[in-house]
């Protein structure tokens, strides 16, 4: 019986043993599963050279600017153009009602006449010693008093027809037929607005432009171009203007109470596109930098405090988390002004859950495709090479 027992718990024994070892087997399987390296996508950064556009928000403003207001006082009879069409310089937009500066034109030159014939025959008399020098003078200066008059009532009866000062779009007419104009009202009867070059008015804060000036000196920036900047157009649905416009002039004094500089360009608009107050954005030249990292969108993210941070592959293949400074967006890239080097590998593809120090598996990302706009810049290698 105790023999029977014996060998009955030395089979029992066995059998535990043999099962301990079975799932001691299973469990170093499945750790060395858990710490198998993980795959990640990779790009090789490389040197570029980008010309570099600043996006500036503005608003169209018309060329020159008119507003029609009477010279005379008088009841509007006429009116002669269609609003919101173009008009000539010259053309006749209004007509005032003239009878009575044409009476006081008629009797102007009546007086003219008859000053005239005075002072004449006073000049004759004069001659013969029958007036005196003083009233001939008298009679002379009265002549071209009435010459004067008969100007200003000319004057005044010209005035009574209201002309377009400019060409351009005219807008609508805030008089209609029997209204009452005074000269010198502050109420414009219309304002023709020239549309064709058009200008845009664009801000950009003091702080932007002393960091382009001061990056221009260093070096660090090349102009883009010599003479007039070229300047391109986002309208308010987002399409581009067709036509580039020219950089014209800036204000030599900065905003006080927003700290910007007004720039303001020309641009052709002979389909008249752009209308005043219209908001658009103005893409300027900044200049041409040489030697610049971009870094697809998709290899920077931020850490807890915010800060751009992103993923890179050591040369022995481990994951290293690196702490980057970034300055703009260029098309769907970041331009990196510190942090990162040409021929860092930066992971864009299976980041997550990655620890620094940890060995990674890493083969060309599939998931970038660069598209730097018309910043002028070559692709970043997303291939590994």
């Amino acid at each position: 019986m105790f023999y029977w027992f014996s060998l009955r718990g030395r089979t029992l024994l066995l059998t535990c043993s043999i099962a301990g070892s079975l799932i001691l087997v299973a469990c170093e399987k499945k750790e060395g599963a858990a710490v198998a390296a993980p795959e990640v996508g990779f790009v090789t950064l490389a040197n570029q050279t980008v010309t570099l556009k600043s996006l500036l928000p503005g608003r169209v403003t018309p060329w020159r600017v008119a507003e029609v207001r009477p010279q005379v006082n008088g009841v509007i009879q006429k009116r002669m153009f269609t609003e919101g069409t173009d008009v000539k310089l010259g053309q006749q937009l209004y007509q005032i009602d003239d009878a009575p500066y044409r009476a006081a034109y008629d009797k102007a030159r009546a007086a003219v006449v008859s000053s005239q014939h005075l002072a004449e025959r006073d000049e004759k008399l004069l001659a013969d010693n029958a007036v005196s020098r003083q009233q001939y003078d008298d009679a002379l200066s009265a002549y071209r008093q009435a010459q004067a008059d008969l100007e200003t009532a000319r004057v005044n009866l010209d005035y009574t027809r209201v002309y377009a000062p400019i060409s351009g779009r005219i807008g609508r007419s805030s008089v209609t037929e029997g209204a009452l104009v005074t000269s010198g009202q502050s109420q414009a009867m219309a304002v023709i607005q020239q549309l064709d070059p058009i200008y845009v008015d664009v801000t950009q804060s003091s702080v932007d432009m002393l960091r382009l000036r001061r990056e221009l000196a260093g070096g660090q920036l090349q102009r883009a171009g010599e003479g007039e900047a070229s300047v391109g157009l986002v309208l308010e649905d987002g399409t581009t203007y067709v036509r580039q416009g020219a950089l014209k002039f800036s204000e030599v004094s900065v905003d006080e109470g927003t700290g910007s500089v007004t720039l303001r360009a020309e641009f052709p608009n002979p389909d008249h596109h752009l209308l005043p107050g219209m908001f658009v954005r103005a893409q300027l030249d900044e200049g041409v930098k040489d030697d610049a990292i971009l870094v697809p969108q998709q290899g920077v993210s931020r850490d807890t405090t915010g800060k751009p941070v992103a993923w890179v592959i050591t040369p022995d293949n481990k994951a290293q988390l690196k702490e980057i400074s970034v300055a703009r967006t260029v098309g769907n890239t970041w331009l990196v002004s510190s942090g990162l080097h040409a021929g860092d590998r930066v992971v864009t593809e299976g980041s997550q859950g990655l620890q620094p120090g940890i060995q990674v598996v890493s083969t060309p990302a599939s998931n970038v495709h660069i598209d730097l706009g018309d910043a002028g810049a070559s692709a970043v290698a997303a291939n590994g090479s």
